[in-house]
C-alpha cells in the first residue's frame, strides 16, 4: 500500500482472544497490528478448554480449526458426589446436527498452538506488560509497558482478560485446581474415565474428562478439576493463572466425596496440581473507550468461566471487530463507526448471557432457601446447568450474525 498510511492497532494479550484477533486484523491490508505479551514467550496456563460449534464455526474462519483435537464430550454424566449416584446423561445435540466435530474438551495449549501458527510471526512483542494509556485526542492512544517503553497506536484491543489494566477485581470465593494426568494411571478407575463427567457437592465440585483424541495419541491425558466455592481471601493474593498447590490441600476438598473421586485425586503426584484463584470483574456499560479501544472476551464481560466459553467469547469478538473495521475503511467511515459497529453486536449478546445467568441463580437461590432436600436441590442446579435454552451460545455461527447486521442494516 504505497503511499497510503496504515492505521496502527496494538492487541494486548497473547492467549486465544489476542492471537485470534491478531489473526482476524492482520488479513485486513490498511492495518499495522502490533501483538503486545507480557510473558517472555507465548504460554497458556490451566489444563482444558472446552469447544462446541460455536468454537468450530470462528475457528474456521481464522483458518486454524485443523490443529485442534481433544477427547469427545458426547457422553457426559451429572453426578452427586457424594453417593456417585448419576443423575443425568447427555449427549451433546450439536455433535452430530450442527457439526460434525461435535463438542470436545481439548489441552489449553492445543488451542494456543494452532491459533500461533496462523499469526504472522514478527508482530508478537514478548515481555510487555501494560501498564497505563493515554488518550491523546485526534493523535491516538499512548500505551505504557512495564519496562519504561511507550508506544503510539490508532486503536487499542484489550484481550488480556479480566487482568485488563481498566478493571478493578474481586476475588468471587472459587478456588479451581487442575491437573492433567496420564490416563493410564486411572486403569483401575473405570467408572471416572470412560465419561466425561461432573460430581456435583455442597461446597465445590470434580470434573473429569478427556483432553485428547485417543486415535491421534497413544499415551493420552486426562483431566481433573476440582472446584471449591468457599475459598478464604488471601490478603495481597491477586493471581489468576495458576501458583504450584500441595496434594494434602488439594485432598481436603474432596474428604467427603465417593471413594472414587477420592481414588482418582490420589493418583497425582506431588507438584502436579495447580491452583487458579478466581476473580472477577465489574460488569462494563460500556465495551469500547475514547473512539479507541475495544475489549474483547473477558475484558469486556468476566464471566468467571459461567459458560465454559470464554475463549471462544474472545475470538468471535475480534473477528466481528476486524469485519467492522474492514467495512467502515472501505465505505470510508471513521475508526469511531467501526467501534460503535463492534459494540452493538456484541454488547446485547454479552447482556443477553448476564440475564440469564441471573435467572438461573435466582432460581437456585428460591430453591435453596424453600427446601433443606440436597438432592431437590442439585437436580435444580443441574436443569439450570444443562436444559435452560444456551443454544445462542454454543450454537452460534458468527459469520451468519454479521450477516445479519449487513442486512438489517442495508449495508
Amino acid at each position: 500500500m504505497v503511499g497510503q498510511t496504515l492505521t496502527s492497532v496494538a492487541i494486548i494479550g497473547g492467549g486465544p482472544g489476542g492471537l485470534g484477533t491478531a489473526i482476524a486484523l492482520s488479513q485486513l491490508p490498511f492495518l499495522e497490528v502490533t501483538l503486545y505479551e507480557k510473558h517472555s514467550e507465548s504460554r497458556e496456563a490451566g489444563a482444558g478448554i472446552s469447544l462446541s460449534s460455536n468454537a468450530w464455526k470462528v475457528l474456521d474462519l481464522l483458518g486454524a480449526s485443523k490443529g485442534v483435537k481433544g477427547g469427545s464430550k458426547s457422553n457426559t454424566h451429572q453426578r452427586n458426589a457424594y453417593t456417585g449416584k448419576i443423575l443425568s446423561v447427555v449427549e451433546h445435540p450439536e455433535n452430530s446436527a450442527v457439526d460434525q466435530r461435535g463438542a470436545i474438551r481439548a489441552r489449553r495449549t492445543r488451542l494456543q498452538q494452532a491459533l500461533l501458527a496462523e499469526v504472522p510471526k514478527d508482530i508478537i512483542k514478548y515481555s510487555k506488560k501494560l501498564v497505563h494509556l493515554d488518550d491523546l485526542s485526534d493523535r491516538g492512544v499512548r500505551l505504557t509497558f512495564e519496562d519504561k517503553t511507550e508506544v503510539l497506536a490508532d486503536i487499542v484491543v484489550g484481550a488480556d482478560g479480566i487482568h485488563s489494566v481498566k478493571h478493578k477485581l474481586r476475588f468471587t470465593g472459587n478456588t479451581a485446581f487442575r491437573v492433567l494426568v496420564p490416563k493410564s494411571r486411572l486403569n483401575s478407575l473405570p467408572e471416572i474415565t470412560s465419561t466425561t463427567a461432573w460430581w456435583w457437592g455442597k461446597a465445590g465440585h470434580v470434573y473429569f474428562s478427556d483432553v485428547d483424541d485417543e486415535t491421534e495419541n497413544n499415551n493420552p491425558l486426562f483431566e481433573i478439576t476440582i472446584r471449591s466455592y468457599h475459598e478464604p481471601e488471601i490478603p495481597g493474593k491477586t493471581v489468576g493463572w495458576g501458583i504450584p498447590a500441595a496434594n494434602e490441600k488439594v485432598a481436603s476438598r474432596v474428604t467427603e466425596f465417593d471413594r472414587r473421586v477420592r481414588d482418582a485425586v490420589d493418583t497425582v503426584e506431588e507438584g502436579e496440581w495447580w491452583e487458579f484463584a478466581g476473580f472477577a470483574g465489574p460488569r462494563l456499560d460500556h465495551i469500547t473507550a475514547w473512539d479507541k479501544v475495544a475489549l474483547i472476551g473477558d475484558a469486556s464481560h468476566p464471566l468467571s468461566g459461567a459458560f465454559g466459553s470464554g475463549a471462544t467469547f474472545a475470538m468471535e469478538d475480534g473477528w466481528i471487530l476486524a469485519r467492522a473495521l474492514e467495512l467502515t475503511h472501505f465505505t470510508g467511515r471513521p475508526l469511531s463507526d467501526a467501534l460503535e459497529i463492534f459494540s452493538q453486536i456484541r454488547s446485547p449478546y454479552y447482556n443477553r448471557m448476564y440475564e440469564h445467568l441471573d435467572k438461573v441463580q435466582e432460581k437456585l437461590q428460591k430453591v435453596q432457601s424453600e427446601s433443606t432436600n440436597f438432592d431437590e436441590f442439585l437436580e435444580t442446579k443441574i436443569d439450570s446447568f444443562l436444559y435452560e435454552d444456551k443454544d445462542f451460545i454454543y450454537k452460534n455461527d458468527i459469520s451468519r450474525v454479521w450477516d445479519a447486521y449487513l442486512e438489517e442494516n442495508e449495508v
